[in-house]
């Protein structure tokens, strides 16, 4: 704590009559106080809640290698979204032809449209068929297609449109060798083009 020296040896008179005050020196120990500052920080660095980061869930179909396991999609239904480099996304409805003359090219501004129109028509296509109001939202199914050049964020954009347009069903899939190509053929088109 603090300590107060009070010096030492010299009584304090100097000459006849005349009394001098003795010089008093304080100290002050800093180690109690350091204790305390540093109890205090530990006991707030223990009681704060550190920031959570946040996460997206993401539910993984399993991978079936049987045919008769694997989840059957209608064509009409099926939405398949591809993505490139640069931010490019490519799509087609149904199955892609062999000529690639339905493999078409977006951007993220337009792919909410793209969806928009592709559920408009398959609900149309039921309520006409008479399906069930319930089986509508079913029929459709998105499958997602990242290629090796695309980043992260594209593919949480992509994923976020799903949620932001209510779809009930969409994977996330490889790939095919089929599909690369188109994207390549695509990309080159478009480069000798500008």
């Amino acid at each position: 704590m603090a300590s107060i020296d009070t010096g030492g040896g010299d009584s304090g008179h100097k000459g006849r009559g005349v009394k001098k005050a003795k010089k008093l020196s304080t100290r002050i120990d800093m180690t109690p106080m350091v204790d305390l500052g540093f109890l205090l920080i530990t006991f707030f660095i223990f009681t704060a809640t550190m920031s959570t980061p946040n996460t997206m869930r993401l539910i993984m179909p399993k991978d079936e290698k049987d045919p008769e396991k694997q989840t059957e999609v209608k064509q009409s239904g099926a939405l398949t979204i591809l993505m490139g480099r640069n931010n490019e996304i490519y799509y087609y409805e149904g199955q892609m032809e062999a000529d690639g003359s339905n493999f078409k090219s977006t951007t993220y501004k337009e792919l909410r449209e793209v969806i928009q129109k592709k559920r408009k028509d398959v609900m149309q296509l039921g309520r006409s068929l008479g399906y069930h109001k319930d089986s509508l939202d079913r029929d459709m199914v998105v499958v997602i297609k990242p290629n090796s050049d695309a980043t992260y964020k594209n593919t949480v954009d992509v994923l976020d449109e799903m949620t932001i347009n209510n779809i009930q069903r969409f994977a996330l899939v490889d790939i095919t060798d089929q599909e690369k190509q188109a994207i390549a053929l695509t990309e080159q088109s478009g480069a000798k083009a500008q």
